[in-house]
């Protein structure tokens, strides 16, 4: 037999390119590649981009200027470029990077082993096509996870056409995946070890699907997953307010599997600034989503996402973003400075002083960093479930995910990877929780 090929994957962004990476890597394998965490061991090396983050293609260039040496000095060297940037900028890519061997969208790298095997015959490649096939059909069944958790991607793309955001672009229009697809992949996942599933979605809760059983939202999807034996904990991530139906809140009230948890992007707290974000919701609207939400889950842990500095914002737009703050009480939030991306309409408004920018970020994450303190803090003496993911540091220690998704250390020699035990929470650091289990 001849030697197994090696492929090195790094990959940038959500829960969504994670999963993608994992699809690749199983493609990839078809052909004889295994992973290794060794750079320089690889035959292949594939980077996953995203294009969200700050200055995405600037890191991009950067990593793939630390690997031209390894390219001069084996020629044979795979180099690919895949996600969201490739999907925006992969001519641009080529052109400036002759050492790149190919450049694959996020919607076909199903046509990756392909491509890997033509690639090194004098020229690049690069597919960054919207194919009208669907690349889950031609994608090899999944393979054994290596932990109780694992992703699952219900619906791509996104219809919204918020003034900041690449996806539209880059990912394409809202698609669904079908739901017998759906539970088949979620069934095989759980009998490959997996207890908890992640329903993604660039805007997850926008899921719809029509079969011979009728119409399927996202609540009804999550539903019928639930009733998957050794199925134990559900979650989904990441919604839109405006597609928060009724009877996906009422399903964070009466559907045990549903973690209470629930990440609920708003971005900015001014309503003039969601106008010129497209965001068509209202600091308010929001506010009564919130609230409904946890009229129907009291314990639910809300996060969010902000941006700061949105072209035209002035100081009292910002103050109304820190007001909603106080006013929601989030469990954590990812917060970030507007930067500028190419092709979407905010680009070509003036941006706010860069200085400014940054003071309010400071200002804005400091209260976001104290209420997250707050939020741990309070789980100390409450009994939560935790789902052991791997072995900690100490001896007979795990570590695992509650439902509220706090990382959380247990101190218990009996327990094992895959194990959900109930736990008496007993200390908060900063970015995790501390426990014991609980007699039986």
């Amino acid at each position: 037999m001849s030697e197994a090929k090696k492929l090195f994957i790094k990959t940038y962004g959500c829960q969504m390119n994670v999963y993608d990476s994992e699809r690749m890597v199983e493609a990839l394998g078809v052909d004889g590649y295994v992973t290794t965490e060794v750079v320089e061991d690889a035959d292949m090396v594939l980077i996953n981009t995203c294009h969200i983050r700050e200055k995405a293609s600037e890191k991009l260039f950067s990593d793939l200027g630390r690997l031209k040496p390894l390219k001069v000095a084996r020629p044979d060297l795979k180099i690919g470029v895949a996600g969201c940037v490739a999907q925006a900028e992969g001519a641009e890519i080529l052109r400036r990077m002759p050492l790149v061997d190919l450049v694959v969208g996020p919607q076909s790298y199903h046509r990756l082993p392909a491509m890997a095997r033509a690639a090194g015959q004098g020229a690049q490649a690069i597919d960054t096509d919207f194919p009208a096939e669907d690349k889950f059909d031609h994608l090899p069944q999944r393979k054994a996870q290596r932990g109780p958790a694992a992703f699952l991607t219900v619906q791509e793309g996104c219809d919204k056409f918020c003034a900041f955001c690449v996806v539209p672009y880059t990912r394409g229009a809202e698609v669904s995946r079908p739901v017998s697809r759906l539970l088949a992949e979620a069934r095989d996942l759980v009998g490959r070890g997996v207890r908890e599933v992640t329903l993604l979605g660039q805007n997850v809760n926008a899921y719809h699907h029509v079969d011979d059983a009728g119409t399927w939202g996202l609540a009804r999807l999550l539903r019928e997953m639930a009733q998957i034996d050794g199925l134990v904990r559900l979650r989904y991530m990441t919604s839109h307010p405006n597609d928060m139906e009724d009877d996906l809140i009422a399903a964070h009230g009466d559907l045990p599997a549903l973690a209470p948890y629930l990440h609920l992007p708003v971005q900015s707290g001014s309503d003039r600034i969601l106008r010129a974000m497209n965001r068509k919701h209202t600091a308010a609207q929001y506010l009564a989503l919130v609230a409904r939400v946890r009229a129907a889950r009291p314990d639910i842990l809300l996060t969010s996402d902000f941006i700061v500095g949105f072209p035209g914002e002035t100081e009292a737009d910002f103050e109304a973003t820190l007001a909603l703050i106080r006013a929601v009480n989030f469990g954590m939030a990812y917060s970030f400075k507007y930067s500028a991306r190419p092709g979407t309409p905010a680009a070509e408004k003036p941006e706010v002083d860069p200085a400014v920018a940054d003071a309010r970020l400071q200002r804005l994450q400091a209260l976001l960093t104290a209420q997250q303190r707050a939020a741990q803090e309070a789980m100390v003496g409450r009994e939560v479930s935790v789902l052991y993911e791997k072995k900690g540091r100490l001896p007979g220690q795990m570590v695992g995910k509650s439902d509220h998704l706090h990382a959380v250390h247990v101190t218990d020699p009996q327990g094992a990877v895959g194990d959900l035990v109930r736990v008496r929470i007993t200390a908060a650091s900063s970015n995790s929780l501390a426990g014991e289990p609980l007699a039986l």
